[in-house]
């Protein structure tokens, strides 16, 4: 099997241990998981990655509630902050390119209680 096949095989049973069961929040942890796979477009731009892309649709459909939503967007935040040279154009875009719609940007300054 290819490297990145494997790399892909991983990342998907790492996305199933990882879901959430209905009214449970997700940990930052999580939220950190399912995102790691875009950090390379982050950083580079260019086009996500499947994985990538699949990590964003897991963390959207696990933001039911407002609650979540907020919750997860501290995540967020405290994980952008902790990458030197994400691209904010590319974090702007990344829902766009994975052809999804996400009601929180992914940038270390933004305002989570103005999340809904």
């Amino acid at each position: 099997m290819k490297k990145g096949a494997v790399v892909a095989v991983m990342m998907g049973l790492a996305m199933v241990m990882f879901m959430v069961k209905p009214g449970e929040g997700l940990s930052c942890m999580q939220i950190e998981s399912m995102l790691a796979p875009c950090m390379p477009y982050l950083l580079n731009d260019g086009t996500p990655s499947e994985s990538c892309c699949s990590g964003v649709r897991s963390l959207q459909s696990s933001m039911p509630t407002t609650t979540d939503r907020r919750a997860a967007c501290e995540c967020v935040k405290q994980a952008a902050s902790q990458y030197q040279g994400i691209k904010p154009d590319a974090a702007n875009q990344l829902p766009k390119k994975c052809g999804i719609e996400f009601s929180m940007p992914i940038s270390k300054d933004i305002d989570c209680s103005k999340i809904s």
